[in-house]
């Protein structure tokens, strides 16, 4: 069985279970496991999902958060 992956409330950043309790993105400590959807950006400064999500960062994001 896959382990639960958590997602950053403010950044949708989708977190390894050893990044512990904080998101080393934003420093935000509101993260969930209710999340859909999966991106992965490589060069958001190409990216028109990235602009549209506010990504400036490459790196794994959850498309939606609860």
């Amino acid at each position: 069985m896959m382990a639960q992956r958590l997602v950053c409330r403010e950044c949708h950043r989708v977190l390894d279970t050893d990044d512990g309790q904080q998101c080393p993105s934003c420093n935000s400590t509101s993260l969930t496991e209710d999340w859909a959807g999966y991106v992965i950006i490589a060069h958001p400064e190409q990216s028109e999902i990235a602009r549209e999500m506010e990504v400036t960062e490459p790196g794994r994001y959850a498309l939606k958060v609860r």
